[in-house]
């Protein structure tokens, strides 16, 4: 088996303020646009982004202003990984808070569908977070095959 290289790399850091979600978004799609996704898995990569940093600024940093970190790792066999970390307020039950409909915010605008979105878009989903230290989401892709050229 072919160990995979890594091919370009990205490290941006953001304040979490809610406009930089779009922002966040267009950078790691115009990153990752190196690769010659499909539009559809360019639609799922921003999707993805999107719930993820959202995630970190709406319930991370609640009430508060810190950096989301988004790193984003391109290889040689087309796939991409992307992490998104935050130092806000942690989730007490990652196991929990990753249930369809679970939210932090009943009466607010949220659905509760982050994770599960992020889920069906890209191939894994890792969550990792301590109650009071912060969040890391890892999610990997892998695109499809080059058309062939004639």
């Amino acid at each position: 088996m072919k160990k995979k290289n890594r091919i370009n790399e990205l490290k941006v850091t953001l304040p979490s303020y809610s406009v930089n979600e779009s922002a966040a978004r267009a950078v790691v799609s115009a990153f990752t646009a190196q690769l010659n996704p499909t539009f559809d898995e360019l639609s799922d990569i921003k999707c993805a982004v999107s719930e993820a940093v959202t995630n970190s600024i709406v319930h991370g940093y609640r009430d508060m202003i810190g950096p989301v970190v988004i790193g984003v790792k391109l290889y040689d066999d087309r796939s991409v990984r992307i992490e998104v970390k935050d130092k806000g307020r942690g989730i007490e039950d990652v196991e929990v808070a990753m249930q369809p409909l679970f939210t932090t915010d009943p009466d607010g605008e949220r659905s509760g569908m982050g994770f599960t979105l992020i889920e069906n878009f890209m191939d894994s989903l890792s969550v990792r977070s301590s109650p009071g230290r912060g969040t890391r989401v890892v999610m990997k892709k892998k695109l499809s095959a080059l058309p062939v050229s004639r």
